[in-house]
């Protein structure tokens, strides 16, 4: 099979050839640059400054040769603009704290204070404050909270949407057009959209970190008191962000057609380490009715499968993905509470994709040695794999001071099982 027919298979509950690999399609199943720097090595490839992909959580950029030679069957649609709102262009050298050169987009412009702390700004422009801070020794960037004074008798839910989404441009979506024509022509691989901002409530995007100056409710901890104290705040918000939504999807479906597989819908959060971060019934309230909508628009007028991204303990709230329409889970996070590989196989292995749980990396990845990382890659792949619907991918990104044996067991443990 081609690494297309592969994924096509396995996200439609069949069984694949052998079971995809999946690495740096998305924000969430990428690999710092670091370790990326360490695994080129590896493989044997030629030493050279690793391309910054995302510069929020500093994700390297995943070339066609480790593709080649690790055997991974997907690549990502991205935007052509990052999460701090300037464009992955116009390269040039930065190093990181640890000494591993990188290449960044020209507007990454940054400023030390002088405990050693990195500071980044919205849109690369230095008159506005600091939207982000990565502190000494540190591996990626922390958002900074810009939040103003709150006028609560005045909120307007209008310009919060209006600062954070916009429907794309014409340049944007010739950008997508022509990129996706290039994937699609010019490699196999599966192709997987992250270019829709559908993600409600994210709290990564909540404070505004491509917004110069960010009005509302922006600091997390009164954002999630919001839902209680500003109900219908937070309602109009998401009103707005669903309309901008499906204004995009009309218009990038025109644009990339069939050519991409999967379309990354949202990345918020509902679980934490020991359970719900919210209750299932605030998700039903405030969450399920515009994931509804987004997913009926897809299933309607698109073939592509839908990819939601929730961290922790999110057991409670998958009869209610299911019945909206989630077809991809991810990252997994299996040592989350409830999240066991083999009940979550068990009672929705026939409805969802499971698209991550491969190795934990919180502890195995990090902290194992290579035969823990080889037992529990092959014992996930086992349960995970049966019959399909199963895209390999760690429990979110691959971390720094990953070890290079750890991270090199992993692949070869998934290799074993094909």
């Amino acid at each position: 099979m081609t690494s297309r027919e592969r994924v096509r298979k396995a996200i439609n509950h069949q069984k694949p050839d052998r079971i995809p690999l999946d690495l740096g399609s998305t924000m969430t199943t990428g690999i710092q640059a670091s370790p990326y720097a360490k695994l080129r090595k590896a493989l044997g490839l030629k030493d050279k400054p690793v391309k910054i992909i995302d510069p929020y959580q500093i994700l390297a950029e995943v070339e066609p040769e480790v593709r080649e030679k690790l055997g991974i069957d997907t690549i990502g649609l991205w935007l052509p603009t990052n999460i701090f709102g300037f464009k992955n262009e116009s390269w040039k050298p930065w190093r990181l704290f640890d000494g591993t050169k990188v290449m960044v987009p020209g507007k990454f412009i940054t400023t030390i204070d002088d405990k050693g702390d990195i500071y980044i700004y919205p849109q690369g422009d230095i008159s506005a404050p600091p939207c982000a801070r990565m502190p000494e020794g540190g591996y990626y960037f922390d958002v900074i909270v810009r939040q103003e004074p709150i006028d609560e008798k005045n909120l307007n839910p209008e310009e919060w949407a209006k600062q954070q989404f916009s429907v794309f441009s014409e340049e944007i979506l010739k950008y997508l057009e022509k990129k996706t024509e290039e994937l699609y022509k010019n490699t196999n691989l599966s192709i997987v959209g992250e270019f829709i901002d559908a993600g409600f409530g994210d709290i990564a995007l909540v404070p505004g970190p491509s917004v110069k100056h960010p009005r509302g409710i922006r600091d997390p901890k009164e954002w999630y008191l919001a839902h209680i104290l500003h109900p219908e705040y937070i309602k109009e918000i998401f009103e707005y962000q669903c309309e901008t939504a499906l204004r995009n999807l009309e218009l990038s479906y025109q644009a990339v057609g069939d050519k991409i597989d999967v379309i990354m819908v949202s990345g918020t959060d509902f679980g934490s380490q020991n359970g719900p971060f919210i209750s299932p019934d605030m998700y039903r309230k405030f969450y399920k009715p515009f994931y509804k909508k987004i997913n009926d628009w897809i299933h309607t007028h698109t073939p592509w499968k839908t990819f939601y991204h929730s961290c922790g303990s999110v057991f409670a709230f998958l009869d209610d993905f299911v019945e909206i329409g989630v077809d991809i889970l991810n990252p997994v996070q299996i040592s989350a509470k409830d999240m066991d590989p083999k009940i979550l196989k068990e009672k929705y292995g026939d409805k969802l994709v499971f698209w991550g749980g491969g190795v934990d990396t919180q502890k195995t990845l990090p902290f194992g040695n290579p035969e823990e990382v080889r037992k529990e890659v092959t014992n996930n792949c086992r349960i995970f794999g049966k019959g399909g619907g199963y895209v390999f991918n760690t429990v979110h990104n691959i971390q720094q001071k990953i070890p290079i044996e750890n991270l090199m067991a992993m692949f070869k443990a998934l290799q074993q099982e094909q």
